[in-house]
């Protein structure tokens, strides 16, 4: 056995845990906006108004435009599980989508005062940036 395969065995399981670290950051962000998108498209106003407080103040088809929009990006996230060649660059796409809308939600939700939904948005954004830093550089 020469050197360079225990120099090079490291890096390939750092590499592999990354990768398992990633995935897993993507199912759980596909996850969260699958089901943030199907209860804008499928529950009552009336039930968001109360979960939510802020499509009190958001035109209908503007909350259920936004369910469709998470559905799709949340899907964008996990398209490399069909192709990685053509998934990772909807992969990052989505990723960009979702960070842009996560810190716009986050902005409107600390202006209205309402922490704890902007929490949420930090949350999101914490699981979602390490996801387009680390699937860019693959």
């Amino acid at each position: 056995m020469t050197t360079s395969t225990f120099t090079t065995a490291p890096s390939r399981n750092r590499a592999a845990y990354a990768n398992i670290a990633l995935w897993t950051l993507q199912g759980w962000i596909a996850m969260f906006f699958i089901a943030a998108g199907y209860a804008k498209l499928t529950e009552p106003m009336t039930n968001l108004i109360n979960l939510m407080g802020w499509p009190a103040v958001a035109p209908g088809n503007m909350v259920r435009g936004l369910g469709v929009v998470e559905i799709v990006l949340a899907m964008g996230v996990l398209s490399p599980l069909i192709s990685w060649r053509v998934g990772r660059p909807l992969l990052l796409t989505a990723a960009v989508g979702l960070i842009v809308m996560e810190a716009t939600m986050m902005m409107i939700h600390a202006l209205s005062q309402d922490f704890g939904l902007a929490a949420v948005n930090a949350v999101l954004l914490a699981i979602t940036v390490p996801v387009l830093l680390g699937r860019r550089r693959a």
